[in-house]
Parts: structure tokens; C-alpha cells; sequence
């Protein structure tokens, strides 16, 4: 576990290295500094050919695999690699992996490009934008990058920790669909209706369903917090779970719409730092002429545990999947609108997109929210 965690650790400063000089290494490079030491950092030996085989072919006529990883000569995991800052949500690059792996025998793939990592089960039958199991950018998440990849060590591999898990997200994540149809729309189930009606004898119904439709539910399904050991005798540490994609993780909370009159100190929200004047003048425009955004740069950003990602245009419109928006805020509406769908509530889908999504602060070459990139600008901080 301590070589895996200072492997990240040195992938992580590599990348943002990188991308504060604006270098573009390619596949290769990304191989060599990115990818390949985490490989061994899991205990699989780079240079045993029966445990680590670069551009494995299961036949001579096969397109290559950048890494197949066996364990008593039997691939159990294909890895493709792309070049640093490559658009991994291309879905070319997954299709076509998982789509060898499924006729290879192969249950799991990982696609990288050194700086974000994502799982999937290529066996499971469901359409292929679910099998995505779990993903983790390294600069963001030490700690959940470390628990994340601690799969795909050698170890946990022939133990099939990663099945274990699979299989309770896979339930998890139907569950976590029908508590949606329950409590996610607007207009409250009728079967949640009459049963807390019968549970409520002193309210009526359309009380019970008024109340239904003021309070706001979310769900949380923690992944497992399970020390791993991937690849040392020292036990591992406990890192905190990194979490899972958006079908499954959602805090649970439940709470009216109006918070109580008599609610303590407690129940109050951290203040916010306050916005100046001068912020609230800065346009995303002007960031992008005063060379603190770059056109085309990526803006990330994540959302009940999944990651989303658009693209800023010159006239600071940005593109999200097949549409474009005028503002960040309407980008982190269309996200909220894939996730919940059209009939989702004007509360939930409204998005303050400064702080939804973040950038690299061009000036600086650190990844920040659009926000703070605003601030910087107006205070002249980090010029």
C-alpha cells in the first residue's frame, strides 16, 4: 500500500507538472511516466511477460490491447492507455476495449490517460454506459485514487475483491432506481402516499402528499471502506472510499423544504464567503481574454459521484455532449437535466456553474473552480 500511495503521489505531481508547461507527452511518454508505475506499485511484475504483456493480442489478426495483466497465464484485466489530457469520454475507446474483453473472456478493463483512471465490467448485462464501475481523477483524490486502484493490484485480483464489489453496487444501484421513482419526481409516488397515509392516522392524504412534495431525498450507498493490500505485507491503511458512480451514491437526507423556526445553531449553514462587486462584474469572457481561460479548455466537474465534462468555446459559450449553452450555470443545468430527467423540479435543477465546474487557471496551471479563477482575476491574486 505505501508504494501505491507514493506512486500516486508522484503521477499526480508528474501531471500537473505537465500540464503547467503545457506539454503534450504522448501515448508513449504517458506509458512510461504515468501508467507504468502504477502498474508495478500493485505488485504485477512489468518485466514477466506471464504477468504483465504489453500489446496483447488474443490472435495474430487482432487489434492490440495496451496491457493485458494475467495471473497463471490467463488475462484478467485489459488496460488501454491513451496520451495525457486524451478525451477519454470519447466513447470509441471504451466500446471498442470492452467489446475485445467480452470476446477475450476478460471481465474487467481499465481506460487511463495517467491522470484519470475508470474500471468497467465488461461482463455485465447492461448496456454498456453502465458498466462503468468507478473513476477517479489522481490530482483530485490521493486517497480515493489509492483505495480505487487498489482493485486492480495483483493480489486482489486473484482474491476477486473487485467482484465482491461489483455485485454490490450492480444491486445497489437498482435499488437506488427505485427510490428515485419514489421520492425523486415532483409528484410523490401513490404507493409512498398510501403507505405513510396508513402509517399517519391524524394527517390526511393530501397533507401526507404535500409534505411529500416539499422534502428533498437523497441516497447514500457507501462503497466498501475495507482495508486492501495490494501488493505489501504491511497492512494498508484505512483510506476513505472513493465513491461511486452516480447511480449509487447519494447522501441520505431528508428535510423540508423550510427549516424549523426554534433550528439551533447546529442546523445553520457554514456562511459563504461573500462576493464582491467587482467578482460579480467578471464574465467568463473576460477570463478568457485576460488569458486566465483557455478556448477549448476542459471544465470539469463532479456530480453525485461521477464525473462530467464540457468544453469552453472562444466566445465563452460552452459545449456539453451535443448542446450549447451560454453559461456555466446552464451547462450544470443540462448535467442535472441528463441525470434526472426533463421532469426534474426547478430547485434541484438550479446550478450556481461557477461553482459547479472547474478549469485549469491558465495563468497559474492549477485545476480550480471557474469561481475561484473569477476571484483570482478580480483581486489580482496569482497574476
Amino acid at each position: 500500500m505505501f508504494e501505491l500511495v507514493d506512486a500516486v503521489k508522484q503521477c499526480a505531481e508528474r501531471v500537473t507538472q505537465f500540464r503547467r508547461q503545457h506539454q503534450r507527452i504522448g501515448e508513449q511518454n504517458t506509458k512510461a511516466a504515468l501508467i507504468e508505475p502504477v502498474i508495478g506499485a500493485l505488485g504485477w511484475r512489468l518485466f514477466d511477460l506471464d504477468e504483465v504483456h504489453r500489446e496483447y493480442r488474443r490472435r495474430g489478426t487482432d487489434n492490440p490491447v495496451d496491457y493485458a495483466l494475467l495471473l497463471l497465464r490467463t488475462p484478467r484485466l485489459f488496460i488501454e492507455a491513451k496520451g495525457l489530457g486524451e478525451n477519454l469520454d470519447d466513447p470509441r475507446w471504451a466500446n471498442q476495449t470492452i467489446s475485445y474483453a467480452t470476446v477475450a473472456g476478460v471481465e474487467w478493463v481499465a481506460l487511463t490517460d495517467g491522470a484519470e483512471w475508470r474500471i468497467y465490467n465488461a461482463h455485465a448485462p447492461v448496456p454498456i454506459e453502465h458498466k462503468l464501475f468507478r473513476a477517479v481523477r489522481l490530482e483530485q483524490d490521493i486517497d480515493g485514487a489509492v483505495e480505487m486502484l487498489s482493485l486492480l493490484s495483483k493480489e486482489n485480483m486473484r482474491d476477486n475483491r473487485i467482484e465482491e464489489l461489483w455485485k454490490g453496487h450492480f444491486v445497489d444501484r437498482q435499488v437506488h432506481g427505485e427510490l428515485l421513482e419514489l421520492f425523486g419526481t415532483g409528484e410523490p409516488s401513490a404507493e409512498l402516499v398510501a403507505m405513510l397515509d396508513r402509517r399517519l392516522s391524524r394527517l390526511s392524504r393530501d397533507e401526507v402528499r404535500s409534505s411529500l412534495m416539499r422534502v428533498r431525498a437523497t441516497f447514500d450507498f457507501p462503497s466498501s471502506a475495507a482495508p486492501l493490500n495490494p501488493g505489501g505485507s504491511r497492512p494498508a491503511p484505512m483510506v476513505q472510499p472513493v465513491e461511486p458512480p452516480a447511480e449509487v451514491h447519494h447522501q441520505v437526507t431528508t428535510s423540508p423544504a423550510v427549516p424549523p423556526r426554534d433550528a439551533g445553531p447546529a442546523s445553520r449553514r457554514t456562511p459563504k464567503r461573500q462576493v464582491s462587486d467587482a467578482e460579480r462584474a467578471v464574465k467568463v469572457i473576460d477570463l478568457i481574454r485576460a488569458g486566465r481561460l483557455r478556448p477549448g479548455a476542459k471544465l470539469y466537474a463532479k456530480y453525485l459521484g461521477k464525473q462530467y465534462v464540457a468544453e469552453l468555446l472562444a466566445d465563452g459559450s460552452i459545449r456539453y455532449g451535443d448542446r450549447t449553452v451560454t453559461s456555466p450555470s446552464a451547462a450544470g443545468e443540462a448535467v442535472k437535466i441528463e441525470v434526472y430527467g426533463p421532469s426534474i423540479t426547478a430547485a434541484r435543477k438550479a446550478t450556481d456553474g461557477l461553482d459547479f465546474w472547474s478549469a485549469e487557471d491558465a495563468r497559474v496551471g492549477d485545476l480550480v473552480s471557474l469561481k475561484e479563477i473569477r476571484r483570482r482575476f478580480a483581486t489580482r491574486d496569482g497574476v
